[in-house]
């Protein structure tokens, strides 16, 4: 396994249809039709704010985001969902969207989303993608690495959990669960290795 950071740009077509594929379920109201939510992955892509795992054919295996105060792995402006949704689809739809932002903060490196083909899932690429992240968040001097996993992703919990995670605050989506399919998302944290 290979891991490139920044994301190599010849990959990013294949790395936001796996984004789409992991995470269509709490996104496809918002961000749907597939077509549209892929096309509008593919815009805002920030290949510098991503780590991905290659196979030795140079084939994608998964991608680790993260966010920081210059942007995000997967972000955009207003008028990037507007040249994919038109300017009333792309107004419903921020709203929610917005609700759903987490923020950057100095104190903890912000993980944004980890997400591994199917196809390669079981064989460590997770794993090595977490530790990838957390060698950046170490290398840009943050005592902590910070995530938020969904109460409908349990097998994500549990390997956070393995690797040293310790949940934290469990915020509840309230009528927003009914668009984004889960009711609660908890805060986990990891001490990196600089802070130990």
């Amino acid at each position: 396994m290979i891991l490139r950071h920044p994301i190599p740009q010849d990959a990013i077509p294949q790395a936001a249809a796996l984004y789409w594929q992991a995470f269509a379920a709490k996104l496809h109201i918002t961000m749907g039709p597939a077509a549209k939510g892929t096309a509008f992955v593919t815009r805002v892509f920030d290949p510098s704010h991503g780590i991905s795992a290659h196979a030795a054919d140079g084939r994608l295996l998964g991608v680790v985001g993260f966010k920081t105060a210059k942007g995000a792995l997967v972000g955009g402006q207003f008028a990037d969902m507007r040249a994919v949704y038109g300017f009333w689809g792309a107004l419903w739809r921020a709203v929610p969207l917005w609700m759903l932002e987490r923020d950057t903060e100095n104190k903890r490196f912000l993980m944004d989303g980890i997400f591994v083909d199917e196809n390669a899932r079981g064989q460590g690429v997770g794993t090595e993608l977490l530790r990838a992240i957390c060698a950046e968040g170490d290398r840009r001097g943050y005592a902590e690495l910070r995530l938020d996993v969904i109460n409908t992703n349990p097998r994500a919990r549990a390997l956070y959990e393995r690797l040293g995670f310790v949940a934290g605050e469990t915020q509840r989506l309230g009528p927003l669960r009914h668009v984004f399919g889960f009711e609660a998302s908890t805060t986990m944290i990891k001490p990196l290795a600089k802070s130990t």
